[in-house]
């Protein structure tokens, strides 16, 4: 059920505030994860107007729209660049690409896997990190138990709730994992409420 995360979530008095009077959310998949990595990687670090510029660039390669990992890797580095990657994102791009040949990222194989699996096993990808594969885990797979804390937005918006200035590196981050596990099983909706508050409330 729906409500089932609301109630668990608005345990927490300081969550529930937030909470309060939002809308609910959905968790939805996209099953094409080479793609979903490919596309998170092109847009790291950019504006998510300019993001969509880079990866509908990036469609526009290919007939139909249909980038393969084949087609991938077969690119010239230049091409990549044209279109408004970097030197490191064109590469990493295309380590993607080689992985998925290589070893697979299949959607059916890949949500069989644990989240913590499922991390190791991508993180094996150079130019791909964790907070990237926690952001397929919400995004792609639709997991419902994942917390994000290398997440700027996340940080910033539990160091404002909790009142937690006076943290820094390594304790503010042990400080709001300690925090999250009181979330558990529904973390990953704590997340979008957190990134929902962060950007329509600060």
């Amino acid at each position: 059920m729906l409500n089932d995360y609301k109630a668990h979530l608005s345990k927490d008095k300081r969550l529930k505030v937030i909470i309060s009077g939002e809308k609910e959310f959905r968790l939805k998949r996209r099953k094409n994860l080479f793609l979903f990595l490919c596309e998170s990687i092109m847009g790291q670090q950019l504006s998510g107007k300019v993001a969509d510029i880079i990866y509908d660039r990036f469609l526009e390669l290919f007939e139909d729209k249909k980038p393969t990992p084949e087609l991938v890797s077969s690119l010239p580095d230049v091409t990549l660049r044209k279109i408004g990657l970097s030197n490191n994102k064109s590469s990493y791009v295309k380590n993607v690409a080689t992985f998925a040949i290589e070893e697979g990222i299949d959607f059916k194989t890949i949500n069989k896997m644990d989240n913590e699996s499922i991390i190791k096993y991508l993180t094996q990808i150079k130019g791909v990190g964790r907070w990237t594969v926690e952001m397929l885990l919400i995004f792609a797979l639709g997991r419902e138990d994942v917390f994000a804390v290398d997440d700027y937005g996340i940080q910033s918006a539990m160091i404002k709730i909790f009142n937690l200035e006076h943290l820094k590196n390594k304790e503010l981050k042990d400080k709001l994992k300690k925090i999250s596990n009181r979330w558990s099983p529904y973390r990953t909706y704590a997340c979008l409420y957190l990134w929902h508050w962060k950007d329509n409330v600060t």
